[in-house]
């Protein structure tokens, strides 16, 4: 049985992305799909399934940070899964059933990825201001609508993540800050890390058993973002927060916009 191929060009682009996400906290997948649909002109579908599994591996490792210093709320993991995981299940069901490598699928896919990359863009801009008027909010949500509304937002981010593996960052730590207004922003950004976990996996074994995973492309992005990761993050408490989410949010901007127009 002969080894995967290690592509120094994927690799080079794990680094940059897990450079990336270690510096911001921003969601892989928001970088790393694009750059595999438009800079390496791989099929959405096999660019998705790969970042989910990629996704798992670097998601897993920042879940067991968070939980070793107790910043998981497993309660919000827990109302977010009960509404991801069915999401997410139906979502691959629909995309075995209607094709994955046929070239609709690869559209819908494309479009729906600049969507929530516009989406992404806009969390980002905005996270602060609505992390402000959260910690106004003295005053928390009705326990029955706040449950409601975190299974729904589960949903919803299941069936996107699983069609786009991107939302689950970005958007998702966004309504989680409205949701849950007296809750530490550490301990939200964490029990979204934790949530993606089992979201991921799910989604990302869902693509392999359609057969739109590259394991060489994956072992190739995942040499190259783990030091990146790790770096980005030593070096995090230096850079200027505000500068690199404009930055970061005006990229996603022109990526997703050329998604929809292709």
């Amino acid at each position: 049985m002969s080894l995967p191929h290690i592509d120094p060009l994927y690799s080079l682009s794990g680094l940059f992305v897990g450079f990336l996400v270690g510096l911001t906290g921003v969601g892989g997948g928001s970088l790393m799909t694009p750059i595999l649909v438009l800079l390496f002109n791989v099929h959405p579908a096999t660019a998705v399934g790969t970042d989910l599994l990629y996704a798992a591996a670097t998601k897993s490792a920042g879940t067991l940070v968070h939980g070793l210093k107790g910043s998981v709320d497993w309660r919000v993991t827990l109302r977010l899964a009960a509404g991801s995981v069915p999401a997410a299940t139906v979502t691959l069901i629909l995309l075995h059933r209607y094709g994955m490598d046929s070239p609709r699928a690869g559209h819908l896919i494309q479009a729906v990825l600049g969507a929530a990359l516009l989406i992404t863009a806009i969390a980002l801009i905005f996270r602060p201001q609505l992390a402000a008027f959260a910690a106004r909010r003295r005053r928390a949500p009705r326990e029955a609508n706040t449950l409601l509304l975190t299974i729904v937002t589960g949903a919803v981010l299941g069936a996107l993540v699983s069609l786009t593996s991107v939302g689950a960052g970005a958007i998702g730590v966004t309504v989680l800050l409205l949701l849950y207004p007296l809750l530490p922003t550490t301990r939200i950004v964490g029990s979204d890390i934790a949530h993606a976990v089992p979201l991921t996996l799910l989604a990302g074994a869902g693509h392999w058993l359609l057969g739109s995973i590259d394991w060489s492309m994956l072992l190739s992005l995942l040499c190259g973002s783990l030091p990146g990761i790790a770096v980005g993050s030593l070096l995090s408490s230096r850079a200027p927060d505000a500068l690199l989410r404009h930055l970061l949010a005006a990229t996603l901007t022109l990526v997703g916009a050329r998604l929809l127009i292709a």
